[in-house]
């Protein structure tokens, strides 16, 4: 039986996960990243329960436990301090960026992923299976939908400190919020969105001391993309940011990425390439596509600058509720 051949383009997490899982079924994949290298420096990714559930079906869920930490639940605040509620978050694991990649591509063997290569689709006319995993600015995407990005109209802001907190969470006041999320060797990741960060000067302690510790701070615009019709298109699947790319508000970015790279590689487990592709846009196409407008949506939320009062108290509930 001839070997079949996939080309990933993109070796990020959603990339490099498709990659493993079609290897362990019996492909030979080639991954194509335009950069040199892995990254050496990052922030933290919060890795839910179902995502790690994934990395066990492909045998790396306990070597993301052992380069993670364990969250704490977190606790979401007003400006001065108040508590609106409890973030359950006691079943999350935090891994920096380059610890996560490090794992994924740890399972490659040496060479699989080709670095320093940009390919584009008519590169890869002599595989079986091309996997379009090149983030949120997507070439493929661009080459099979007319479909991209769109402006969420938040701007957002993260960076690393030496500052250690005693637990997560976020703070919500009128038009931004403020995020803090704890390492293991006593640096803090944050993050706000707001329009410039000297609107956070007066929130409540440690977010000043936050500021000002923080160099090397990131400011982008929150982008989403609107629903595509498909996951795929002839014998080309779209995964991660690529498919869906969300504001990240919901920090399900990294989660959903691993997620579609394994169950692409299970539904191409078979003989027949086109029902597998069909049967993996019917498993992450919709759910997928929902954890983004919920994101979107708790994105507006956090940016009202009227009735934040209701906004809070709804907030409370929401929390109480997900405890």
């Amino acid at each position: 039986m001839r070997l079949r051949r996939a080309a990933v383009i993109g070796g990020g997490v959603g990339g490099l996960a498709a990659a493993i899982g079609m290897r362990r079924h019996g492909w030979a994949v080639d991954v194509f990243e335009r950069s040199a290298a892995l990254p050496d420096v990052g922030t933290g990714l919060g890795i839910w329960p179902d995502a790690v559930a994934a990395l066990d079906r492909v045998g790396l869920g306990d070597a993301a436990r052992r380069v993670g930490r364990r969250q704490e639940d977190g606790v979401v605040r007003k400006p001065d301090g108040t508590v609106i509620g409890t973030i359950p978050a006691s079943s999350v694991h935090l891994l920096t960026r380059p610890a996560l990649l490090g794992v994924l591509a740890g399972a490659l063997p040496d060479g699989v992923v080709r670095f320093g290569t940009p390919v584009g689709l008519a590169d890869c006319a002599g595989y079986d299976v091309v996997v379009g995993a090149d983030g949120i600015h997507s070439a493929v995407r661009g080459e099979l939908f007319d479909a991209s990005v769109r402006p969420s109209g938040a701007v957002g802001w993260r960076g690393t400190v030496d500052v250690p907190v005693d637990a997560g969470g976020e703070t919500w006041g009128r038009g931004g919020k403020f995020g803090l999320t704890p390492q293991a060797d006593g640096r803090t990741n944050w993050y706000a969105m707001g329009s410039d960060l000297s609107r956070f000067a007066d929130w409540h302690d440690p977010i000043p001391r936050v500021l000002a510790s923080a160099t090397d701070v990131l400011r982008h615009e929150l982008l989403f993309l609107s629903p595509l019709p498909s996951y795929t298109s002839g014998r080309v699947a779209l995964l991660g940011d690529a498919a869906h790319a969300m504001t990240p508000d919901l920090g399900q970015g990294a989660c959903q990425a691993i997620i579609d790279g394994v169950v692409l590689a299970e539904c191409l487990a078979g003989d027949d390439v086109d029902a597998g592709l069909r049967a993996y846009d019917s498993k992450r196409r919709r759910v997928t596509q929902r954890l983004a407008a919920r994101s979107l949506q708790l994105n507006r939320l956090a940016r009202m600058r009227r009735f934040t009062g209701v906004r809070d108290a709804g907030l409370r509930v929401a929390l109480a509720f997900a405890g």
